[in-house]
């Protein structure tokens, strides 16, 4: 049976829809169709019920995706095992396909791959740019090995999440803008930062959420105006163009603080975040996830 077949099956099962399960697996949506419609045959099982709201699991697929997630384990396992027996020896090799927002992606990543390629060259490192809920589908799908999570609670059905590190945070707008020239005076309290305007990242993203929550608290009556991107590149601009106030991962800012681009609100504080490292728990660790597991709490802050 060819196990490409599974695969697109678990993850058409997983998010319940044929055209998010084509895009997490880079192929067209006619494609993903016909690999289901083979994979029914070759079983002689209706797999899925097409409902106008999208594909579901039926008893007979809830059965086989238990049993797909077992045969896909152990393809992986099998992978690994084969490349030591290839001449890599005490080396590690394989690939690790891994994820994490955008916040961590931008600041914290790249100097996590670039020290694993010194460490251990035979790793190869596929990272995708995912929030916590498709984080978390993709994992119980079998589509990652490991998952970087910016929350604070993180309670998941079949996902270990394991607290690795704090990302401080700080609100900041452009030094130009009048709470930052009000600094003299006294701090912002609540009250008037609910009558700014906002440029945050997405919604999912659990530190925006959690700000928007308290400023909506404060408003009494005003309804903060807020703008939400999905890039974090464009909350940061919008900000040190005098636009309105951000609140950011210090690491996204650093470099814009440093350089006097950005300025921190006099204000109030707020507690870090948390960053969680999520894998499922009954999926194995292979050599090189572990590595990368190991390189990880080295890049961020202590």
């Amino acid at each position: 049976m060819d196990t490409r077949l599974l695969r697109t099956f678990a993850t058409v099962a997983r998010t319940g829809n044929l055209t998010a399960a084509a895009e997490r697996l880079h192929l067209v949506q006619s494609t993903v169709t016909a690999q289901v419609k083979a994979l029914e045959k070759d079983l002689d099982l209706r797999l899925f019920d097409r409902l106008p709201r999208g594909v579901v699991l039926t008893g007979a697929g809830r059965e086989v995706l238990a049993q797909a997630e077992a045969v896909l384990e152990a393809e992986s396992r099998l992978r690994t095992v084969a490349a030591s027996a290839g001449g890599a020896g005490d080396r590690v090799t394989g690939r690790v396909v891994r994820s994490a927002g955008e916040t961590l992606v931008s600041a914290r990543l790249p100097g996590v791959i670039t020290a694993l390629r010194r460490s251990h060259p035979g790793i190869e490192v596929d990272l995708h740019t995912m929030g916590t809920a498709t984080a978390v589908a993709a994992l119980r799908a079998g589509e990652l090995d490991l998952a970087l999570l910016l929350e604070d609670e993180a309670d998941f059905r079949d996902i270990e999440c394991t607290p690795l590190a704090h990302e401080p945070l700080v609100l900041v707008c452009s030094p130009e803008h009048p709470v930052a020239r009000g600094a003299t005076d006294s701090p912002a309290r609540w009250a008037e930062l609910a009558r700014q305007d906002y440029f945050l990242y997405e919604q999912g993203c659990s530190y925006s959420d959690h700000f928007i929550g308290r400023l909506l608290t404060a408003a009494e009556g005003t309804q903060p105006r807020i703008t939400r991107f999905g890039s974090l590149e464009a909350a940061r601009s919008c900000v040190a163009a005098g636009l309105g106030l951000s609140l950011l991962a210090r690491a996204n800012v650093a470099d814009a603080l440093e350089t006097g681009r950005l300025t921190q609100v006099p204000g109030p504080r707020f507690p870090d975040v948390t960053v969680q490292l999520a894998r499922h728990q009954r999926r194995w660790l292979s050599p090189a996830a572990a590595a990368l597991t190991r390189e990880l709490p080295h890049h961020f802050p202590r």
